[in-house]
């Protein structure tokens, strides 16, 4: 053999090392920094349970979701309310996965005025209110308020949900069950027929002698006891929920736009506010201690003076009112009242 032909299998020797060593060199670098994104666990998945770590969850129906590690098996609390409200349902020919529903679901929670809940029914059982990870489900149900403070359910809006419901079967291949538009136009009527005779609002208006500031307004209610609750400022009961709100020249606090106040509203919402014996009462007491805090005169709803002798009986009349939202169904404050009289 010659000594060309023996330098160069040494040549091809070391070409052969030193992409050994490159690849050796290549592969740890990239180990290195797989680690450096994704440490080693204390557990093996594999093998045990997971080391603690955040939950994953899916989109669900504007809910709150449900935890991965809730029973499958078990169903939701909430219910479609048939006296309240009307149902489409619609079936799928293929159980549907919680990803596909959540995107095709996605925005429809109102049809012109009336509120839309969605409900599903688990492939295997299970009733859902919302979207849990990684379920498949067979059917699912649109549910619309029958009437609410803005009248009963019209025609346009059955339709325009129907609609909807059609989209939803086409894109499922399912099949869709409903009562007919008649029934359902003659239900809407009959509720918003009751509820207007249940529903009440009671105001007190505190005219300020001279205008003051609207932050300055605010901070002598809040002084006075108000706590903000969404964008109003409210007189908060023992159970987190407003007796009565207060309005600044008949605007919510949060939305005024001037910088000065003439005018403070108090606004006691019967239906959505809990059942109180001394519910006057409370929000004429309230009022006189701000009248004095702004120098205001405290006036009726008619723009009368409020006379002090007076509390006991409207007390009186109004505690009536919340015994008939009751014994029509609706107790007051409550979330089936709220879907209603909102």
């Amino acid at each position: 053999m010659s000594d060309l032909q023996i330098g160069l299998i040494l040549l091809g020797v070391l070409l052969i090392l030193v992409v050994v060593m490159f690849n050796w060199w290549q592969d740890r670098r990239i180990r290195q920094k797989m680690q450096e994104h994704f440490p080693e666990r204390d557990h093996d998945p594999l093998m045990g349970a997971q080391a603690p770590g955040p939950v994953r969850r899916e989109p669900g129906f504007g809910a709150v979701l449900a935890q991965d590690d809730d029973d499958p098996a078990a169903d939701d609390d909430a219910e479609v309310d048939p006296g309240t409200e009307v149902v489409i349902d619609i079936s799928f020919a293929q159980p549907v996965g919680s990803a596909q529903l959540q995107q095709a679901v996605q925005g429809l929670v109102r049809v012109g005025s009336k509120p839309v809940r969605i409900f599903a029914e688990r492939d295997g059982g299970g009733h859902r209110a919302r979207l849990r990870a990684n379920e498949n489900y067979a059917s699912m149900q649109l549910a619309i308020v029958l009437a609410n403070r803005s009248g009963p359910l019209t025609d346009i809006e059955w339709s325009q949900l129907w609609s909807a419901a059609q989209g939803l079967a086409e894109r499922f291949d399912g099949a869709i069950e409903a009562p007919e538009q008649d029934e359902v136009i003659r239900r809407a009527a009959q509720l918003d027929q009751l509820c207007a005779g249940l529903d009440a609002q009671v105001g007190l208006i505190l005219r300020l002698n001279q205008t003051v500031s609207a932050g300055a307004a605010r901070q002598v209610l809040e002084d006075a006891g108000f706590l903000p609750y969404g964008r109003q400022l409210a007189w908060m009961s023992d159970t987190g929920v407003p007796r009565f709100t207060a309005l600044f020249d008949g605007i919510a606090p949060q939305e005024i736009k001037s910088e000065s106040v003439n005018r403070v509203d108090l606004v006691l919402d019967l239906p959505n506010s809990p059942a109180d014996e001394q519910a006057f009462s409370r929000m004429a007491s309230v009022g006189r201690d701000l009248a004095r805090r702004l120098n205001a005169e405290l006036l009726d709803d008619q723009g009368r003076p409020v006379l002090d002798g007076a509390d006991g009986t409207v007390d009186r009349q109004l505690f009536d009112l919340y015994r008939k939202l009751e014994l029509a169904g609706f107790e007051a404050a409550s979330e089936r009242t709220v879907r209603v009289f909102s």
